[in-house]
């Protein structure tokens, strides 16, 4: 299979470009900085240097490839045109780029998010059959871009992850370095419930997805059967820290009431946008961080493709620390 990915430098797309290589897969990757994709330790990876805005590197990468994985993306910005400006807008470039020679191309794999579904009610996690409703720019802007990706006149599949964590994510990162300290935040008291995905499994899942013919023209949830809240994470990333799971630390838990979080939120976005710097914490994302769930079910994508998740919280967070810790990063 050949396989053109965008974002393939980033956190997860680390993990499904070393996925595809391992299947034996040529792979082809959009790159901003060929200095940064060096550091990754490809090999046999062929790279096209630019990013969402440059057509001809899109065309290039695009052309004659049987699987296109539009991954790339923000996170964090100044606001909802920022991210509609390369969530949305860059979709459809990758997608205008695609038109231009579908001839060869079985499938446009997009990589969208549970934001873009919206917050959950605790113990109901959503399917697909539930109206999107997000209620932060990020999740705006993420169905957007699944908005033109579904009126594409080629075959499609759209995957949204919840809580993505594994080896090279530098967000979840300071969750794991605060928990050293022996002290563990969560916003409101805890109970928030969430889906988790840990990223190799979500590789697999959007290979399977982009190459199993039932999952054509569908949108599915990936996600770890077991549900957590952000207490059980933080617990379980201080047991990671701390030594292994039954040895480690247990860190104390230090709640953060809601008002305390929106104005925290509102003030370290304030002096973010008056620097102009992005900034995943803002006043915006208040609605996500307190939010009573954000919780999906993948029986859809197992049904449609015999896809699990197999990798439970526990082991995956260890293999996480572990990784941060040869890496010199924690």
């Amino acid at each position: 299979m050949k396989a053109f990915v965008t974002g393939g430098t980033g956190f997860v797309g680390a993990h499904l470009v070393s996925a595809l290589l391992a299947r034996g897969n040529q792979v082809t990757c959009l790159v901003r900085s060929p200095a940064k994709a060096a550091t990754l330790g490809w090999t046999g990876v062929r790279m096209v240097r630019g990013d969402l805005n440059d057509p001809d590197a899109l065309r290039n990468g695009c052309a004659g490839m049987d699987v296109i994985f539009h991954l790339a993306g923000r996170i964090s910005a100044r606001g909802l045109l920022e991210f509609m400006t390369v969530n949305r807008d860059g979709t459809a470039n990758v997608l205008e780029a695609a038109a231009a020679d579908p001839s060869s191309l079985g499938r446009f794999l997009y990589v969208s998010s549970l934001a873009a579904g919206g917050p959950t009610v605790p113990g109901r996690p959503i399917d697909e059959t539930r109206p999107p409703a997000p209620v932060t720019d990020y999740g705006r802007s993420k169905l957007a871009g699944e908005v033109l990706v579904r009126a594409a006149p080629f075959p499609w599949t759209i995957v949204r992850a919840p809580v993505v964590y594994g080896e090279w994510d530098r967000e979840i990162l300071k969750l794991f370095k605060v928990a050293r300290t022996g002290l563990a935040p969560v916003f409101g008291d805890g109970s928030q419930e969430l889906s988790v995905v840990y990223a190799g499994d979500l590789a697999q899942a959007l290979i399977t997805a982009a190459t199993s013919p039932a999952a054509a023209g569908k949108v599915y949830y990936a996600a770890h059967p077991a549900t957590t809240t952000s207490r059980g994470l933080a617990l379980a990333v201080g047991r990671a820290v701390g030594g292994g799971a039954g040895g480690g630390r247990t860190p104390r838990i230090v709640p953060l009431p809601a008002p305390l979080v929106r104005g925290l939120l509102w003030t370290i976005g304030s002096v973010a946008h008056l620097a102009g710097r992005a900034t995943l914490l803002s006043a915006d994302k208040a609605n996500e961080f307190l939010a009573p769930a954000w919780t999906c079910r993948a029986d859809a994508l197992t049904r449609d493709t015999s896809w699990q998740a197999h990798t439970d919280l526990e082991v995956g967070v260890q293999r996480t620390a572990a990784w941060y810790r040869a890496q010199g990063w924690l």
